[in-house]
């Protein structure tokens, strides 16, 4: 892998021929093109155990809590938005990694649990998630992931509506 000392990489990756107009531009070119090969490539892993990155995180999302979750919980906890969430959750119902129940209180509500094949399928992508995370970001010293994170974070606050 060859890196540009004088910071044009990217420009030479999207064959830009001009400079970019902003500083501004060459970040969101540069975090839109990092996030589309990771995602690329995480879905690439997904895939080989019959799962979208969407339905993954669902998963993921459920395990982490321990317990059933309302249905709009689990859309609101997403890492991308998932407006469609009722048929994600039915695909993953027909797959027999979750199990949904209203609630008796309230009809509206959708209940929402991981089974024991879900958590088993997670198991099973762990250790080979771990190994793409380190492949895909591990080269960066903790100090580096820290000041991504914080900055990725900042980034971010500028498009939370009010």
């Amino acid at each position: 892998m060859r890196f540009w000392v004088d910071g044009n990489r990217l420009q030479h990756e999207l064959k830009k021929k001009q400079p970019f107009d902003s500083p501004a531009q060459e970040a969101i070119l540069n975090l839109l093109r990092t996030a589309d090969q990771f995602q690329n490539r995480l879905g690439r892993l997904f895939r080989e155990y019959g799962l979208t990155p969407s339905q993954y995180n669902v998963l993921r999302i459920l395990r982490g809590e321990g317990h059933p979750l309302p249905s709009l919980e689990v859309g609101d906890r997403m890492i991308q938005e998932a407006p469609a969430i009722t048929g994600l959750i039915d695909r993953l119902e027909k797959q027999g990694l979750v199990l949904r129940r209203r609630c008796t209180e309230d009809r509206r509500v959708v209940f929402v649990e991981i089974t024991s094949q879900g958590v088993t399928l997670l198991s099973q992508i762990d250790e080979p998630l771990a190994r793409m995370h380190e492949q895909l970001i591990g080269h960066l010293r903790p100090d580096e992931l820290d000041a991504l994170s914080r900055l990725l974070e900042k980034a971010r606050l500028s498009t939370v509506e009010e």
